[in-house]
């Protein structure tokens, strides 16, 4: 009996949303549905699109960051490396293991200028002392980068 009434239960709610008046019990329990046909939307006239005006700016590379965190460090600020900006050359600390191929992809992607050059440099650990401790100054990796002339980095932002 409980079955019957969990069916009587679904067709009462059937009913409702269709919103038929309510059964006597000597109608049959099957009730056909209908589907309801919804009204046709009319389509918008399409609006001829403006011509897009072409501007004169120069074309840029786009800028991707994608895999350069784990490449590049930072930028290495130092008297001699602001001097090497005057010929278009460009210091940064790298990580151990990039090598020239994955660092030119690098700069190129982040700061879209064409790399010319890579040079890499390994800086080795030193041994420092203060007082009774000694201790290791820790090497790392720099990278100088020559770019195309007539382009810039910003390295340090104003």
């Amino acid at each position: 009996m409980a079955l019957r009434d969990i069916f009587k239960k679904k067709v009462k709610v059937a009913e409702a949303s269709l919103h038929l008046p309510p059964r006597s019990a000597s109608q049959s329990s099957v009730v056909e549905v209908k589907p309801v046909e919804k009204p046709k939307q009319i389509k918008e006239k399409e609006t001829p699109k403006e011509p897009v005006l072409e501007k004169t700016f120069p074309k840029q590379k786009e800028k991707k960051t994608g895999e350069s965190w784990r490449i590049l460090k930072s930028p290495h600020v130092t008297e001699k490396a602001t001097d090497l900006t005057k010929k278009n050359q460009y210091v940064f600390k790298v990580f151990s293991r990039a090598n020239k191929s994955e660092i030119k992809k690098a700069i190129g992607g982040l700061y879209g200028v064409d790399v010319i050059s890579v040079k890499i440099i390994n800086i080795p650990s030193k041994k420092r002392r203060l007082g009774r401790i000694s201790g290791w100054k820790p090497g790392y990796k720099k990278a100088i980068i020559g770019i195309k002339e007539g382009q810039t980095i910003e390295v340090l932002p104003r």
